[in-house]
């Protein structure tokens, strides 16, 4: 099909229209994902003055993977997920006659090596330490402070964070029961395989017992229930405990000096609603990575971790687990000391 034929059609419609397709073939937190992967697209065709699909080609695909290479800083494993998405997009879209035929194949591919694979950032136990005194002693039981203490304690995801109610919540048992609602909104990313009962320990749940008692708007969600974390418009969305972990895992946030040398009062980093252009805060996965990592580093066994992070053993090991091989081994010998 020539570009004669093809019919015209907004970057921003289009994306409505492929998510709108999407939904019910893949889980709200993939959608979500396809979401923020492609807005950076839709924000560089409104920079490069690109109104219309049909005038994508090759070359500008390019300039779009050089452009967000360097707009975020990021590495090649970040790039190639950023690319995926926009290649399954643009597949898409040759199938309604938005782009030519084959447009999804002139998108180059970074080349990962191993390395690269498995270098997703993560927040560090050293990382997390810092950020947690800060909040304990100068935000305590604020719901950001609540927020980042289940995050970091369970390992738990965003959406499962999301789909929490305030009876999910067992003060006399300190437990969190995760359960797959998605008749109301709420569905867990492994569904029915993804509920179970995650135990707390005390101080996170004197800083849940806090945050109920002094600072969670009283709210219910279009559903009529009761969310555990809320705004004053009911449930807290997904979109803003990303931004809450973006704000919060800043060091200049909590007190430290910038790895990068920025100046807080320049950094675009610091501004609201920009959070995620600070170059070394972290997201919600990768407080889930920390998380897991932490647990397997203090010698909990990896069926303890799979289980209580809904994990299985084999995606735990490769995109998980980011101790060191040294530190491997160490948690094996105490195992086998005394065998």
């Amino acid at each position: 099909m020539n570009q004669d034929e093809l019919e015209p059609m907004t970057p921003e419609r289009a994306k409505k229209m492929y998510l709108n397709a999407r939904k019910g073939e893949v889980s709200q937190s993939t959608l979500d994902g396809y979401h923020y992967r492609l807005k950076h697209f839709i924000r560089w065709c409104g920079e490069k003055g690109i109104e219309n699909m049909n005038d994508l080609s090759g070359r500008k695909l390019q300039e779009f993977r050089t452009w967000r290479r360097d707009d975020g800083d990021l590495k090649p494993v970040t790039l190639e997920g950023n690319l995926d998405a926009l290649r399954v997009f643009i597949r898409w879209c040759e199938s309604i006659d938005a782009v030519e035929q084959g447009l999804h194949e002139k998108i180059i591919m970074p080349t990962l090596s191993k390395e690269d694979e498995q270098a997703e950032s993560i927040l560090s136990t050293e990382q997390a330490e810092s950020v947690l005194e800060y909040l304990r002693q100068y935000e305590y039981a604020t719901r950001g402070h609540a927020i980042i203490e289940l995050l970091w304690h369970t390992g738990i995801r965003l959406g499962a964070l999301h789909a929490l109610d305030l009876k999910d919540y067992d003060s006399e048992r300190e437990t969190l029961a995760l359960r797959h609602r998605p008749e109301t909104g709420t569905a867990l990313k492994n569904g029915k395989e993804g509920e179970r009962i995650v135990a707390l320990n005390g101080n996170v749940c004197s800083v849940i017992g806090g945050y109920i008692e002094h600072n969670r708007p009283e709210s219910r969600d279009d559903s009529g229930r009761k969310p555990l974390f809320t705004s004053r418009y009911g449930r807290l969305s997904r979109t803003n405990v990303r931004e809450t972990v973006y704000k919060v895992t800043r060091p200049c946030y909590y007190g430290v000096e910038c790895p990068r040398g920025r100046d807080p009062d320049t950094c675009e980093g610091t501004h609201y609603d920009s959070y995620s252009k600070c170059p070394v805060n972290v997201s919600p996965h990768d407080i889930r990575r920390g998380s897991i990592t932490n647990h397997l580093s203090e010698d909990v066994p990896e069926k303890v971790v799979s289980d209580r992070m809904n994990v299985g053993p084999d995606v735990l090991d490769k995109h998980y687990d980011k101790r060191t091989e040294e530190q491997k081994t160490e948690t094996r010998r105490g195992y086998i000391e005394g065998v």
